[in-house]
């Protein structure tokens, strides 16, 4: 991995994208208020309508109204592509802030916290916030990405991140590619960390960089187990040494079947699973070996 000469934290150009269906209109306008709140030079922002209008949004955010829904990585990928060309990674600014549209910044030195982390280490690539609920202030424990997951206070190095509360080195879009369009919905982001850490780069979470997000369930969308099947197959044959893809799979399995979950969501899931195998995946990069081994050091051995 080689990055290009960086700017110090201050010069460093930050940008965010934030995708929408247009039915929160007001938690969307609440996001944004928070992001031009920030400290240090303007958060140029970019609200992509993922097949809806866009709500009204304040001077200056540019927005993109796509006919269709894409699903999460295609539409956060539509906001990538507004950002370039420019710079010396085809980019316009330097990192770029993935936010949901029903979050919020509770603090106003975020956007200069990831200057200043990004600035400071030219090896990280991904830095993933901590998602904290505006009543409770309480953190999921789904939401803390690493399998010591007791103390959402503590900041360390991991191997994945969170979809809708990350910061991300345009760098990496420029050396590996953007998240999988065709995942549509569930494991996009770790299939772009095991790239990005493959690459070289390094992830860390934060705890002091905070987006606030009502608590909810993954479940509450229809399509879920289906897609969280389906995209964990795509995930281990897109990216895991031959070996390892058995063996990957075969304990997630084992973990689904000891959740005893209901029969529709059983036969949901064996049904994405099924077709995990029988899709086409995308192009196959398995990680070199070095990549197990660091991954293994971090505490996620990628056959968990």
């Amino acid at each position: 991995m080689t990055a290009p000469a960086q700017r110090t934290g201050q010069q460093l150009k930050v940008g965010a994208v934030i995708i929408t269906m247009g039915n929160r209109p007001e938690e969307l306008r609440a996001l944004l208020d928070s992001v031009a709140k920030q400290d240090g030079d303007r958060v140029e922002v970019v609200v992509v309508g993922n097949g809806s209008p866009v709500p009204d949004v304040p001077e200056g955010v540019r927005t993109i109204e796509l006919p269709e829904n894409l699903g999460i990585p295609g539409g956060r990928n539509v906001g990538i592509e507004a950002f370039g060309p420019g710079g010396e990674d085809g980019y316009s600014v330097d990192v770029l802030l993935f936010l949901d549209d029903d979050g919020l910044l509770p603090r106003t030195d975020t956007a200069q916290l990831c200057r200043e982390a990004f600035a400071t280490d030219p090896e990280l690539g991904i830095v993933s916030f901590r998602i904290a609920d505006p009543d409770t202030g309480e953190t999921q424990r789904r939401h803390v990405p690493r399998l010591r997951a007791a103390d959402p206070m503590r900041s360390s190095r991991v191997t994945t991140f969170l979809g809708g509360a990350n910061a991300v080195r345009t760098t990496v879009f420029a050396q590996v590619g953007g998240l999988p369009d065709d995942f549509f919905y569930a494991h996009e982001e770790t299939d772009l960390a095991w790239r990005a850490l493959d690459a070289g780069w390094l992830i860390d979470y934060r705890a002091d960089m905070v987006l606030h997000h009502p608590t909810t369930a993954p479940s509450r969308h229809a399509v879920y187990h289906r897609m969280v099947a389906r995209n964990r197959v795509w995930l281990a044959r897109r990216n895991l040494p031959a070996p390892l893809v058995p063996v990957y799979l075969g304990v997630w399995l084992l973990l689904t079947l000891a959740r005893r979950p209901s029969k529709p969501a059983l036969k949901a899931w064996l049904g994405g699973f099924k077709e995990g195998w029988t899709s086409p995946c995308g192009p196959r990069r398995p990680m070199k070996w070095r990549t197990v081994w660091r991954l293994t050091r971090l505490g996620r051995p990628p056959v968990i």
